[in-house]
């Protein structure tokens, strides 16, 4: 009998949290794995068969491991022989090597193979089941018993099955057997039958099924066995693929009616409260998934339909761990049809209140964070088949095996095994952007990272260089879902440039690299535009302004609605359709955005500014119920004809669509602003700011999905383009939870043409210092500046070529922004006055003795820099740099102190480190 340890964890799944200003998220100490998982995904290094791996069993920290392969080799890497292992091998849980014991399962004629074992309650007993005539020689007919010390098997345990044994379990006097077998020591025992533990007598109890039986277990109590398979009857009462019968006769206790015809049973699993079914099926309306029952009265819990043949379930300290391919948990509200799944765990009761049934089945409890990868392997291209948990020196195993030859993206065949403690796997580099749309404010976002193995991270905010996190955000994720988390900075000073980075630690303490520098200019007015489209309620809003891929940042005040890139669109094409925001291309062919976060949807309004040329047509936005793939579901979509019409549409049923007229079309290469709404009153398609039409359409599919941008399924649509994929540049793309009236619309509209900031970025093109202690040498190749007042006086000489304010726009601030050196001491006590240089200099020549003069009123000035490498501003009187522009300006840095600032010249390598201004233009 397989059983868990019983003992359930809390289950604790949170979403993204924030702060607000610069401080600290408190946590709770947290262990080295996110609770309830019990096990790191890191593999760890293991023996490797040459063929699969059926079955597992465990004893006194050995692991059996059985199934059809002839040796057994080290690790990829390790130094060792290839040693016989014939359908059998020993190996200590602990090291992966394996033990002294060996085991030979042979036959005649045809391939042994071993497909089931069990150990005995003492401990002393592991028997085994599969297709095979000897055991080291000793005559068996397709079931074993071998003594566990002496690894010998037991001349005087041979029932006669003549058929593959391929589930057994075992009480203290009973040894339960299911398979394809049909009489038992020349009884009729129909795929089930019971025998003595010890001598191997066959036992009166009858459960005959019509087809073969794959799994059997023993309730804790002993009184009932549960049978699994592929049989419709069990004692000739329709049953199918599950029952329950009573453990000393076999007579029928419960029957089940409402798996499948087209699934089977492959193994099923108990704890203390429950049991487990895995699944397996063909066809259409296959069941694939797992099924958590009361041991109680055997009635179900819930229901996990994802897709994708469970072949073993193993209940664990309140989580059940499985093995499959899932790859489509669309059901369960997770990730849609894909990749495959392999290795998956999950609590085995729900947190709280069940869910509500959905189509007469409760849900199963959500996957949590613990997703090592295989692959499909050999044979039948299953993966995993079979896990078994061992104990050794107080660490836990899980050990896996089945037909995989990749662990993780690393070559290991057949077994493989994860321990409970050695977390050293660190989690993705978060990919972080930033955002200003009014004065006082920067939203600092990211997608959150993915760990194999923790699901709850804890991210470390740095701003301007500084090697201490300005906040401490925790938020929660899984490999298919990683939700955007953010971050307000509420100290930020308009018309003043900030650089964020972010790392993402989990529970061991092991830290992702730094992110790549966001950089964000806060505006010294409120942006019209972006912020009416918050103001207006947006739950998703995708600006384009992205520098990387495959992220696409949120800007909504929410921020958890990220999209990803798929096939690399073009980024950051000028000019966008909003004053200071760029757009994104796409060709047309294979490039789209979705968003990474499963929702459903109700009353909508979707908004995205377009411009194109194509006569192909395509899909602006919409929402389906896929990723990456094309969506079997799909409406709430605005699309383009081949001659440039906009259709706008939801489907009810059928698909009912509003469109521009015939001769309004809009693949003039020019912006445009298209908007649809759904509300109480139905359906209103909005361009450029007017109504074009509307229809009483209030109801639409009830389903969950993702934003599309740019591409998706338009199979079956009126006047359906020859593209599903839109060729042209997007920009400001937004949905709202109710519909924009429309006011709202025509407000968004006329705020695109309204003036914004424009922001320049000016670096030093020549910089040097000079040296009081030296007064005849030249510093210009310095890779470091120096300010000092007095004891031996440096001064830092910083040169600029100013721009002209474009047109119709004037310089609202100026401010310098330095980074100090990461030298002990590099910060100053004293205050840095930023003055004019009056005189003559250069880079490469000025030295003390022939240093300029400067200018006596400051332009600005900066009251102490603390110790530690970061990025400092200095805000510059603005009327002063604003005479200046256009020209070649230079700027002294002094000090009347004798504490000395060390800061980075532009001939340094440092990120972020050359001298530069930030000057901020608005209208007049």
């Amino acid at each position: 009998m397989r059983r868990s340890r019983g003992l359930t964890a809390a289950l604790v799944l949170s979403l993204a949290g924030a702060g607000t200003g610069i401080g600290l998220v408190l946590m709770p100490q947290a262990s080295a794995i996110t609770p309830p998982v019990a096990f790191t995904a890191d593999e760890l290094p293991t023996w490797q068969p040459n063929g699969i791996v059926w079955a597992m069993a465990q004893a006194n920290g050995t692991v059996f491991a059985g199934g059809t392969f002839s040796a057994v080799r080290p690790p990829e890497g390790a130094a060792g022989a290839e040693q016989d292992a014939v359908n059998f091998v020993a190996l200590d849980a602990a090291t992966g090597n394996p033990t002294s014991c060996k085991l030979a399962f042979t036959i005649g004629d045809g391939t042994a193979t071993v497909r089931t074992l069990v150990v005995s309650k003492d401990k002393k007993t592991l028997y085994a089941g599969g297709s095979f005539g000897a055991v080291n020689g000793t005559p068996v007919s397709s079931l074993a018993a071998i003594d566990i010390a002496s690894c010998t098997p037991k001349a005087s345990f041979h029932p006669s099955f003549p058929a593959t044994v391929r589930a057994l379990a075992v009480t203290d006097d009973t040894l339960y057997a299911g398979g394809d077998f049909n009489t038992v020591e020349g009884q009729t025992r129909e795929r089930f039958a019971a025998v003595d533990a010890s001598s191997g007598a066959l036992k009166p109890f009858v459960a005959n099924v019509d087809e073969p039986g794959r799994a059997i277990e023993v309730t804790p109590d002993g009184k009932n066995v549960l049978l699994g398979g592929d049989f419709f009857t069990v004692n000739n009462s329709n049953s199918h693929a599950l029952a329950v019968v009573n453990a000393t006769t076999g007579a029928v206790t419960k029957t089940y009616s409402n798996i499948p015809s087209n699934s089977v049973v492959k193994d099923i699993s108990t704890d203390d409260t429950g049991f487990y079914t895995g699944h397996e099926g063909s066809g259409g309306g296959v069941f694939d998934g797992r099924i958590g029952l009361r041991l109680s009265d055997f009635t179900e819990k819930w229901r996990d339909r994802c897709l994708g043949a469970t072949q073993f379930v193993l209940p664990y300290e309140g989580v059940l761990y499985s093995s499959s391919h899932a790859h489509d948990c669309s059901t369960e509200l997770e990730f849609p049809d894909g990749k495959r799944n392999f290795l998956l765990a999950q609590p085995t009761n729900h947190e709280g209140a069940a869910p509500a049934p959905v189509d007469g089945f409760v849900r199963g409890p959500g996957k949590l964070g613990w997703h090592p990868t295989a692959n499909d392997g050999l044979g039948e291209g299953i993966g995993p088949r079979v896990m078994s948990v061992a104990e050794k020196n107080d660490v836990k195993y899980m050990w896996v095996g089945g037909e995989f030859t990749l662990i993780n993206g690393k070559a290991q065949q057949g077994l493989t095994r994860f321990a409970s403690t050695g977390d050293v796997g660190a989690p993705t580099t978060p990919v972080a952007s930033a955002s200003s749309v009014k004065p006082g404010e920067v939203q600092v976002r990211w997608r959150t990272s993915y760990d194999a193995d923790d699901s709850k991270l804890t991210y470390r905010i740095y701003r301007n260089g500084s090697a201490t996190p300005a906040a401490t955000v925790t938020a929660s994720s899984l490999e298919w879902e990683r939700p955007q988390a953010s971050w307000n900075d509420t100290t930020v000073k308009a018309g003043q440039s900030y650089t964020y980075r972010v790392t993402a630690t989990d529970d061991a303490g092991n830290t992702s690299a730094l992110s790549a520098v966001a950089s964000v200019t806060v505006p010294t007015s409120v942006q019209s535009y972006p912020n009416q489209v918050r103001a207006d309620g947006a739950d998703l809003y995708w600006r384009y302004d992205d520098a990387v891929s495959p992220y696409v940042a949120d800007s909504s005040v929410s921020g958890n609605r990220s999209g990803i890139q798929l096939n690399a669109p073009a980024l950051k094409q000028s000019p966008g359709a909003v004053s200071g925001s760029t757009a994104m291309g796409f060709n047309g062919t294979s490039q789209q955005v979705y968003s990474d976060r499963r929702q459903t949807v109700g009353n909508f309004t979707v908004e995205t500014w377009f411009k194109t040329n194509t006569t192909r047509g395509g899909k602006l936005i919409g929402f389906g119920n896929n990723t990456a793939r094309n969506s079997g579901t799909y409406d709430r979509q605005i699309y383009m004809t081949n001659t440039g019409r906009l259709v706008f549409g939801v489907h009810n049923g059928s698909a009912r669509t509003v469109s521009t007229g015939l001769f309004e079309t809009y693949n003039d290469n020019k912006w445009h602003h298209v908007v649809g709404t759904q509300g109480p009153g139905g359906i209103t398609l909005y361009v450029d700011g007017q109504n074009k039409g509307s229809l009483n359409a209030t109801s639409t599919a009830n389903y969950a999905g993702y934003w599309h941008v740019g591409g998706d399924n338009l199979s079956g649509w009126p006047t359906r383009p020859t593209s599903n994929f839109f060729a042209g540049q997007l920009d400001e793309t937004a949905v709202y939870p109710s519909a924009l009236t429309q006011a709202q619309v025509k407000s968004h509209f006329d705020l695109a043409k309204a003036p914004t900031d424009t922001v320049s970025a000016v670096k030093t093109t020549e910089d040097t210092y000079i040296n009081q202690g030296a007064p005849s040498t030249a510093y210009g190749t310095s890779t470091s500046l120096a300010v000092r007042g007095s004891g031996s006086l440096y001064e830092s000489y910083l040169r600029f070529n100013l721009p002209a304010a474009p047109a119709g726009q004037v310089l609202k601030s100026a401010s310098l922004q330095i980074k100090t050196t990461t030298q002990t001491g590099a910060g100053t006590a004293d205050t840095v006055k930023v003055v004019p240089i009056t005189g003559n200099w250069t880079g490469t020549g000025t030295t003390f003795n022939t240093k300029p003069t400067l200018g006596t009123t400051p332009l600005g000035t900066i009251a102490g820099v603390p110790d530690g490498s970061a990025v400092h501003n200095v805000e510059l009187d603005t009327a002063t740099v604003s005479a200046a522009l256009g020209t070649s300006y230079g700027l002294g840095l002094t000090s009347t102190g004798t504490d000395p600032l060390w800061i980075w010249s532009s001939e340094a390598t440092a990120a972020e480190g050359t001298p530069q201004l930030v000057l901020t233009f608005g209208a007049k």
